[in-house]
């Protein structure tokens, strides 16, 4: 792909032009609608919350990725996670866009970008004469064997999410995290291990990281995790033998690895294993109390959600000038990018959430 200086490079010595710059803004490209961020110059939303007309999607979580569209934009995996989840006629028609392809909408230059979140997750680059606004949906810095690492984009104004924008989220090693998995599964070889974990995504970096820490026996999983488990081996992404949970095997696990939707944990469902140990994988079990609140007696902090490092890194490493923050701790974020002399703002975007309000949802559409 032809790829355009950024204006803050091509201009940084340019008086007139840094003044012109000033004057930019990404409302010059961008709106708030009720149905989420508008480009009326390329005639497109992005991960819109209502039907529209056009839709361009960043990922297939369902706070990001709904049916009824009448024309979707979006990565190959993401349109076929889209198909897995609401059928086939999720939208009036689809169209597939590789990393780094640039497409002309209207007077605007639109490509995609690996975002690190989930399989086919994507930022979304809008090029045009007010600038390049980069748009990031969700992501992460961190490792994940499972997708596309986080590439940093140059542009104006960055756009992005802040589930865990407060100082207080600093995410371990996953490495350190999965290890206290295994070792718990040593220690206790007569209880079964139920992890609970956001069905896209999550469930699977955690099957590979499991794996690349040595466990070498089947992997157990809920029937709601079956459907994109198996889309994720489809795409090469190695996470050796699984297997479904079925209703008679549940007595005889002990010992085992079982990965299931969180919800899942509160069933009766779960109270068939030999005397469960009960995990979770969240960002949000840095937070004891919530891990108290959900029973959890072995909280893992593994996330797929940038921490508050991470998330300033990446502003400053893009270069912009101006910060949106669309949802999570908006303020926090938006405060410490005033303090650098950016122009910054919250979106107060409703209709997205993180891997654990939206968790219910998930597991419903998966079965």
């Amino acid at each position: 792909m032809r790829r355009r200086p950024c204006h803050l490079a091509t201009w940084a010595n340019n008086p007139k032009a840094v003044a012109y710059l000033h004057l930019m803004s990404a409302s010059d490209l961008l709106i708030q609608t009720p149905e989420g961020l508008y480009c009326a110059q390329g005639d497109f939303h992005i991960d819109p919350t209502r039907p529209v007309a056009r839709a361009l999607i960043t990922h297939g979580h369902s706070d990001h990725a709904r049916a009824g569209h009448g024309n979707v934009l979006a990565t190959a995996q993401t349109l076929a996670i889209m198909g897995l989840r609401y059928g086939e006629r999720f939208a009036g028609s689809t169209q597939a866009i590789a990393y780094g392809e640039a497409l002309r909408l209207g007077d605007v230059e639109v490509s995609f970008h690996p975002a690190g979140h989930v399989l086919g997750s994507a930022q979304i680059l809008m090029d045009s004469a007010h600038g390049r606004v980069v748009c990031s949906g969700d992501y992460k810095r961190a490792r994940d064997p499972t997708c596309a690492p986080f590439e940093v984009l140059r542009c104006d104004a960055f756009i992005t999410e802040a589930t865990f924008g407060l100082p207080v989220f600093r995410h371990p090693d996953t490495r350190l995290e999965v290890a206290k998995l295994i070792a718990s599964c040593r220690l206790f070889p007569e209880r079964a291990h139920l992890v609970g974990a956001y069905s896209l995504g999550k469930a699977q970096r955690l099957m590979a990281l499991i794996r690349e820490a040595g466990w070498d026996r089947p992997i157990w999983i809920h029937g709601a995790v079956e459907k994109i488990t198996h889309y994720y081996q489809s795409q090469g992404i190695a996470l050796g033998e699984i297997r479904k949970v079925a209703a008679a095997d549940r007595a005889q696990l002990g010992g085992e690895i079982i990965i299931c939707p969180p919800s899942a944990m509160q069933d009766l469902w779960a109270s068939k294993f030999p005397d469960p140990v009960t995990a979770f994988a969240s960002g949000w079990m840095r937070v004891r109390a919530r891990a108290r609140q959900r029973g959890v007696s072995l909280p893992l902090v593994v996330s797929d959600h940038a921490d508050w490092d991470d998330l300033c890194a990446t502003v400053i490493e893009t270069g912009c000038s101006e910060v949106w923050v669309t949802h999570g701790a908006e303020d926090a974020l938006v405060h410490w990018a005033s303090l650098r002399g950016l122009q910054a703002r919250p979106l107060h975007m409703m209709g997205y959430g993180d891997e654990e309000e939206t968790t219910n949802v998930e597991s419903a559409a998966e079965a």
